[in-house]
């Protein structure tokens, strides 16, 4: 599930082919846009045919904008080389190029419509290639913090669900039971565990939300919900005695996000398919959109006032729930089931950031905003080690949290801060 991005350019040979004199515009786009440029303009011509067509180019990468007007211009050269002449309101035809890229690449789109047809090709970017490019258009900087020494021995190969950091000590969600970890000498080791008995599942999904007053928690996993608090510990006690976690059967429904903004909106409830490990799309309170079944869900404060719902669906879509209507985000179709909004007061002022699809033996993460409905890359890939397997946004806004398994299947969790470039 992550966006992509678009680029091209025309050789000087195709100037002469047209006959037009362009060499003073050719030299304004990079040389690295000439073999996708002329690959995207000889499988739209393949379609069309010699014809009229009008073009539209639409940007959802981190090319500069700047170099749009170019692109295009050489994109309608090299197309006229080929017998498709761009332009022509009285044209019935029409191309719509949209630049994108992924996580993993880069690519563009076209969408070519004859009448009521509509046919789609598209040109890969290399990948090598496509790194050097973007590797001076981020606005955010990823870093990653490891959280070290909390996966002792005794806990590894055992998956993570969820953590939070509560009142000086790291409370962990495992997939059997909630640990307590305490920090001596510069690392955390565990200290207090509570057994928990969640239904079966194949793809285990926990939450775990502390509270407001610093010194309690609530935990969500399939069929199952936690309370947890902490006391000082009477008569000499040690400080980690004073945990206490109760758990019970619940079928309750699950807060799903946190607001990125501090407005404190309420928040939105979801109920969870324990059978099938994801949210059925019923949620409480209701949001006026019948809502499709997902894996995330997130809140996305606007400028002008007032806030969007971020969906992940199993479906592999990203949708936006605004104004009464839910409508797919463009760019985002190869980001993973999980999300983190993070407040980070740079470039738009909240990002999303979310790793890649599918099951990557080291992962990335990176940084989108979202300032309508496009996906727009804020950020280059932060380099995991491993594959992330839980994502969310810290109780500061500010932060997330990645859940990381490594190759030999032990977890870490790393916290993901976003900080202006």
């Amino acid at each position: 599930m992550r966006a992509m991005r678009l680029v091209g350019a025309v050789t000087l040979a195709v100037c002469w082919m047209v006959s037009l004199a362009c060499g003073a515009q050719t030299a304004q786009v990079p040389s690295r846009w000439t073999q996708p440029a002329s690959q995207l303009a000889g499988q739209i011509a393949d379609v069309l045919g010699p014809g009229q067509a009008q073009i539209t180019v639409r940007n959802l990468s981190t090319i500069q904008a700047g170099e749009i007007p170019a692109i295009r211009k050489l994109l309608e050269q090299d197309l006229k080389a080929r017998g498709v002449l761009t332009g022509g309101a009285e044209s019935a035809n029409a191309i719509r190029v949209t630049l994108s890229e992924s996580l993993r690449e880069r690519l563009w789109i076209a969408e070519i419509s004859e009448g009521n047809t509509t046919h789609v090709t598209m040109v890969h970017l290399d990948a090598a290639e496509a790194a050097a490019v973007h590797a001076t258009s981020e606005r955010v900087v990823l870093r990653k913090e490891k959280i070290s020494g909390l996966i002792g021995r005794e806990v590894q190969g055992i998956p993570v669900l969820a953590a939070a950091e509560i009142n000086g000590h790291f409370v962990v969600m495992f997939a059997d039971r909630i640990s307590v970890f305490s920090s001596a000498g510069g690392s955390w080791t565990e200290s207090n565990t509570f057994a928990m008995s969640p239904k079966l599942s194949r793809d285990p999904r926990g939450l775990l939300l502390p509270a407001s007053d610093g010194g309690s928690f609530v935990a969500y996993a399939p069929g199952t919900q936690c309370n947890g608090s902490y006391s000082l510990p009477l008569n000499g006690g040690t400080q980690d005695s004073g945990w206490t976690v109760k758990c019970r059967t619940s079928d309750d429904p699950w807060p799903v996000y946190q607001s990125a903004d501090a407005s404190n909106a309420p928040a939105l409830k979801a109920f969870y398919n324990t059978a099938r490990d994801f949210f059925t799309g019923v949620v409480t309170p209701n949001i006026g959109v019948d809502l499709p079944a997902f894996y995330a869900a997130g809140m996305i404060p606007r400028a002008a006032g007032g806030a969007a719902v971020l969906l992940a669906g199993v479906d592999g879509k990203v949708q936006i729930v605004e104004n009464g209507a839910i409508r797919p985000v463009a760019g985002a179709r190869d980001w993973g089931s999980d999300f983190a909004v993070v407040r980070s007061g740079c470039g738009a002022g909240t990002q999303v950031i979310v790793s890649g699809s599918g099951e990557a033996a080291s992962d990335n993460l990176r940084a989108f905003a979202i300032p309508a409905l496009d996906a727009i890359p804020e950020s280059n890939g932060l380099a995991m080690d491993g594959t992330v397997t839980a994502l969310w946004t810290a109780q500061d806004g500010k932060s997330a949290f990645a859940v990381v398994r490594s190759e030999s299947g032990d977890y870490e969790v790393d916290r993901v801060t976003a900080s202006c470039n």
